[in-house]
């Protein structure tokens, strides 16, 4: 599964009028991922799999691409190593592990390593010290 592009997000302000463009230009159908608090249409049908996903305002631009790797600490350690930045890994309980990554050029990309074990309680960690995080560097600035 290394390098395989494995999935594919598109980020939008309104999620209705993303659904109908790409549904009506590409025969898209989605379905709602039904993860609590998140508005996460998946497409069905497609391959890769992806989805449309609901952002704030500025976080929209281009789509996010996902390259499956075996060892996602790993892969993110090289990137680090060839020059390229990734964030610390992020859990999709019940499904696997993230990390947003840029190349030495700044394209934008993620890291994905499918792992059903990832747990509920995993995810409430990553988001309550993200949310810590972000409210220290509010702080400081």
């Amino acid at each position: 599964m290394t390098g395989k592009l494995v999935h594919f997000e598109i980020p939008t302000r309104d999620s209705a009028r993303a659904k109908r463009f790409y549904g009506t230009l590409l025969g898209w159908s989605f379905k709602d991922s039904g993860m609590p608090g998140i508005d996460y249409w998946l497409t069905e049908g497609t391959e890769p799999p992806g989805a449309i996903m609901k952002v704030e305002d500025g976080q929209t631009g281009h789509p996010i691409i996902y390259f499956g790797v075996e060892d996602i600490e790993a892969a993110s350690r090289q990137v680090r190593e060839l020059g390229g930045t990734a964030d610390e890994k992020g859990p999709v309980p019940g499904q696997g592990w993230f990390a947003g990554c840029k190349d030495t050029e700044g394209n934008a990309f993620s890291l994905w390593q499918g792992d059903p074990s990832v747990t509920v309680e995993q995810a409430a960690q990553y988001a309550e010290a993200h949310q810590k995080m972000g409210a220290e560097q509010e702080a400081r600035a």
